[in-house]
C-alpha cells in the first residue's frame, strides 16, 4: 500500500491505494481496488464535506467521472485540526489506471464554498508496478 498527499486552501487530503486480489477475476477483466482517504483540517475555522467529484482512468481508455453529494453518504464536519477518514472503492477493466478529483467544501463561519484537490494516485496490479 502507497500513500500520496496533497494540501489544498489549508486542508490536507492523503490517500492510500489497495489493490484486492481476493476479490478481482482477471479473467473477466474486473480489477478491484480499495483507496482510503484521510482529510485533515489545518486551518482554523469548521469545514464541511459537501460534495466530490471523481476522475478515473483506466489504460484501456475508458474515461469516467463519479459526482454527488459528500462521501460514503455523509457531508461530514470538520474542524480545526480535525481528521475525517472513510474507505471506498473503484473497479478497472485493466491492470492499470489512476483517479484523481476534488472536494467542494464549505467554510462553516463564512458560509464560503471551496475547492480541495484529491491527488492523483495510481491503481495498479502487483505485476505492473514499475
Amino acid at each position: 500500500m502507497f500513500a500520496v498527499e496533497k494540501i489544498t486552501n489549508n486542508v490536507k487530503v492523503k490517500v492510500r491505494v489497495r489493490y484486492l486480489m481476493e476479490d478481482s477475476i482477471p479473467e473477466e477483466n474486473y480489477f478491484l481496488f480499495s483507496y482510503s482517504i484521510a482529510i485533515e483540517n489545518l486551518g482554523e475555522q469548521p469545514i464541511q464535506l459537501i460534495r466530490r467529484q471523481w476522475f478515473i482512468f483506466d489504460s484501456i481508455g475508458e474515461h469516467r467521472e463519479v459526482s454527488g453529494p459528500g462521501v460514503v453518504g455523509q457531508q461530514p464536519v470538520i474542524a480545526p485540526g480535525a481528521n475525517f477518514s472513510y474507505e471506498s472503492g473503484c473497479n478497472l477493466r485493466s491492470e492499470i489506471g489512476k483517479m484523481n478529483g476534488v472536494f467542494i467544501m464549505e467554510n462553516l463561519i463564512s458560509q464560503t464554498s471551496f475547492q480541495v484537490e484529491i491527488p492523483e494516485f495510481h491503481l495498479l496490479t502487483p505485476g505492473k508496478k514499475n
